[in-house]
């Protein structure tokens, strides 16, 4: 009994602590001041095509649920777009490298007037 008695008597205490904290707390004595988001520190560069070494330092924010979806899909969408320039540029190059290898192969098969 002086178990059981003792027992309540410690839960009464720290539920009016707890109660005491959250209603009595802080020197102001209202709610918390808002936070400011974070925002992402290291953004990808705006005056030059993105490099491994920018993406590799690239750090994303926590926040409540993991990160902001918003600086995810910013970066996210910044790479796609220049992958895609890059992709064509690519292909722009492989096509010219190949018309260029046809143009030479042909003229090279083209016998020249000293042949005759």
């Amino acid at each position: 009994m002086v178990m059981f008695l003792f027992l309540v008597v410690a839960l009464a205490v720290v539920v009016a602590a707890v109660t005491l904290a959250v209603v009595g707390g802080g020197e102001g004595g209202g709610p918390l001041p808002e936070a400011a988001p974070e925002r992402l520190q290291d953004p990808l560069p705006l005056d030059r095509p993105v490099r491994r070494a920018d993406v590799d330092s690239l750090r994303f924010p926590l926040a409540a649920r993991g990160y902001r979806m918003a600086d995810v899909d910013d970066a996210l969408s910044r790479l796609g777009a220049e992958l895609a320039e890059r992709d064509a540029r690519i292909a722009d190059l492989e096509s010219a490298l190949a018309g260029a290898r046809s143009g030479a192969r042909l003229s090279m098969e083209k016998p020249t007037e000293e042949d005759r």
